[in-house]
């Protein structure tokens, strides 16, 4: 509470819908996600670092919808938001905090729209399987949140403040210190809006949805002398949303969700030996009113607790890593009286660096648990510096997901004998680098055994492991970059084809577009810039049967800047959101909004 009413007269917050991609080599970063930085050379990443995220709305759906090949679907400005990576279906992104896989217990996914891109230093987009390393759920890919300590910076702290259309508002504060032997860090911010805008070719507007979200995050590092480090990781959300009306006569309803986490690190460094140890409690709990009129609500809560070692041995240009982790989780609510389950599971992860311009990772995991049968599982590829323009990446793993406590243990209709989705997905990928362009292109295909569906029987819904999914697609960007005198040009496009076809019925999955681009071109000069963004997403279908869907659509936004620099760094800045005002939905009867604006102002101290 004392940090909460420290911060609280803090009213700045950018944001600022522009930014790029940065393939800055993970290999230069200190992070506590081992495994992104030692063993995923062989796939495709993209690297949003600082800067990138302070120039960004606060939310991470905004931030990856422009930045990556993800697409989302929102039920309404603000509401609930899923991924869908490389045609996947949500509950097969895994989101990782700090190397920590926090996907719902319950759903066996992450609402985006919970998690806020300015409380952590930079944000990676990996592409591809990782089961290995994280887990459940990492399929499509996974997205990883981390929050990077530096040692000897001294003070720095940086004030946020935005306001903009329908009541949306924003404030936000990033401090943080550190000597030869601490680092600390302190996000904390207040996002919210009325969301009351008009429907576009209706006389209706979005009723009902207005909502709000509190977040602090707290990290720390202290050197106890020069061979072991102790770490904490800490963040807090809390946020209510009252859900838009679908017609004006429908019951107005709302939904409030606290969620907390919790890590401990002790990483020791002897000569060629690295050892991290790693303890995390996570929580969640959710309250949903059927009514907001009424003090009824249906509830969930969740606790999981993790233990994770990680033993790593470096000999010359070899990297070998073992690791071990267990976890205990227990769940209930008005739906699950009680839930619970335990796993554990060994790992092995290899890399070889054969020669200067060729690698090759290898890794493999097993998984037990007192709930389910799980795979054995398995990663291996390749990269090849054929020359100094050009790359290429091989790679194939064996990826899984398990049941969620609502497959398993939903009254009347949970099924505890269900095994976990099973993933075999394979990929090539292409980089050239030229002068000022990159360039980069990836073909992938991924077969998914065992998915599970909810069949109905009778006036009721089971899970079954009934589905078998088959996924290939392209992934490719283009970035640009020129600088000359005082001006600066970029260009960034990332294009998307995902074809996923369900192999009972040989439909496309729903919310899966068959294409997604994105395009921004920037333009600076000294203290002056300027960007102009698109997005555009190709056509969904909304039933298994292909029958009905959701039409494309093309949005596009643009934003004006200007820096001021005495002793302080004040930047001022306004953008003009869906710019021609497009009508469009990413899911059935939740219209988007129109056009509308934002201005923004940042503070560094």
């Amino acid at each position: 509470m004392k940090y909460l009413l420290f911060f609280a007269f803090v009213f700045w917050l950018a944001q600022l819908s522009f930014a790029q991609q940065d393939t800055v080599t993970l290999k230069t970063i200190d992070l506590s996600d081992n495994y992104l930085v030692r063993f995923s050379e062989t796939q495709n990443r993209i690297l949003l670092n600082d800067s990138i995220l302070q120039r960004n709305p606060a939310d991470l759906t905004s931030l990856l919808t422009f930045n990556s090949p993800i697409y989302f679907k929102e039920s309404g400005a603000g509401m609930v938001s899923s991924p869908s990576f490389r045609g996947t279906t949500a509950s097969q992104t895994a989101v990782i905090w700090n190397g920590i896989n926090i996907n719902s217990q319950f759903l066996g996914q992450s609402d985006f729209n919970t998690i806020y891109s300015n409380s952590y230093n930079s944000i990676i987009v990996k592409s591809g399987g990782g089961s290995v390393a994280y887990g459940s759920g990492a399929i499509g890919g996974s997205v990883h949140l981390n929050n990077q300590l530096n040692f000897n910076q001294g003070f720095s702290s940086q004030l946020f403040g935005n306001a903009g259309s329908f009541g949306r508002y924003g404030i936000q504060s990033n401090s943080s210190y550190s000597d030869k032997k601490s680092s600390f860090q302190l996000n904390f911010g207040r996002n919210g809006s009325e969301n009351d805008y008009p429907y576009i070719h209706s006389d209706r507007k979005n009723q009902n949805a207005n909502y709000y979200s509190n977040h602090l995050s707290l990290s720390a590092a202290h050197k106890l002398n020069s061979k072991n480090t102790l770490k904490f990781y800490g963040n807090f959300f809390d946020g209510e949303r009252h859900f838009a009306l679908i017609s004006p006569n429908s019951l107005p309803t709302k939904y409030q969700d606290t969620n907390s986490r919790f890590l401990m690190e002790w990483n020791s460094v002897f000569n060629k030996f690295n050892s991290t140890l790693k303890t995390a409690q996570i929580s969640e709990e959710y309250r949903y009113f059927p009514s907001i009129h009424s003090h009824t609500y249906e509830k969930g809560h969740n606790d999981k607790w993790i233990a994770t070692y990680d033993f790593a041995y470096k000999h010359k240009n070899i990297w070998i890593n073992a690791l071990l982790d267990a976890t205990y989780s227990e769940g209930k609510g008005t739906q699950i009286e009680f839930a619970k389950r335990q796993t554990a599971s060994a790992g092995l992860l290899f890399k070889h660096q054969i020669l200067k311009d060729l690698l090759y990772e290898a890794s493999i995991r097993q998984e037990i648990s007192d709930v389910y049968n799980s795979p054995f599982l398995y990663s291996l590829g390749m990269k090849w510096e054929v020359n100094p323009y050009y790359q290429v990446r091989i790679h194939t793993s064996k990826n899984f997901r398990i049941p969620t406590f609502n497959d398993l243990f939903w009254p009347g209709s949970g099924n505890p004998n269900l095994n976990p989705e099973v993933s075999l997905q394979t990929e090539l990928g292409n980089q050239i680098q030229f002068k000022n362009f990159n360039v980069e292109v990836s073909v992938f295909y991924n077969s998914i055994q065992n998915l599970i569906q909810w069949i109905p029987k009778g006036n009721v819904s089971e899970p079954e492991n009934v589905g078998e999914v088959k996924i290939w697609g392209i992934e490719s960007s283009l970035n640009y970059l020129k600088k000359w005198n005082h001006q600066q040009v970029e260009l960034n496009v990332i294009y998307a084809y995902n074809h996923s076809k369900d192999q009972r019925k040989n439909t496309q999955l729903i919310y899966v577009p068959f294409h997604k681009s994105t395009a921004s071109l920037a333009y600076s000069f000294k203290s002056i810039s300027a960007y102009f963004q698109s997005l555009y997403t190709g056509e969904v279908f909304i039933d298994s049967n292909n029958i009905f869907k959701l039409k494309e659509y093309w949005i596009a936004n643009v934003g004006l800047e200007f820096t001021v620099s005495k002793n302080r760094d004040y930047l001022l800045g306004a953008q003009v959101l869906n710019l021609f005002e497009e009508d469009y939905e990413s899911v059935q009867n939740r219209p988007m909004p129109g056009r509308n604006y934002n201005v923004y102002i940042k503070l560094k101290l």
